[in-house]
């Protein structure tokens, strides 16, 4: 079992940044795929960024490639997504989610464990 808590989203203004953090516990975290996806009201959930194992490969939707990071920590057992440049558009809840198997990296059906959420809420 993972459980996974998302924090630091908050309000922010067009053009800014923000960086979100996941904290993992349970089994061990150095076992898991991280990903990071997204939810506005009335959208579906949609692929943000995902990070391998060890962090030696990521993965991007074409939305955030160029603004957004993800990283981890795994003697801290923590995914991270730093974003920059902010639009409107990225308004939405950010979740962060555990996969076994790293290989539909964009597919969140992939993903076995989900966090709650965090908001991220982009004015103009």
């Amino acid at each position: 079992q993972v459980q996974l808590v998302e924090s630091g989203g908050e309000l922010v203004q067009a053009g800014g940044s923000l960086r979100l953090s996941c904290a993992a516990s349970g089994r061990a975290f150095s076992n898991y795929n991280m990903g990071w996806f997204r939810q506005a009201p009335g959208k579906e959930r949609d692929f943000v960024a995902a990070i391998s194992l060890s962090g030696g490969n990521t993965y991007y939707a074409d939305s955030v490639k160029g603004r957004f990071t993800i990283s981890r920590d795994n003697a801290q057992n923590t995914v991270n997504l730093q974003m920059y440049s902010l639009k409107p558009e990225d308004t939405a809840v950010y979740y962060c989610a555990a996969a076994a198997y790293g290989r539909a990296w964009r597919d969140r059906r992939s993903y076995d464990y989900w966090g709650r959420g965090t908001q991220v809420t982009v004015s103009s």
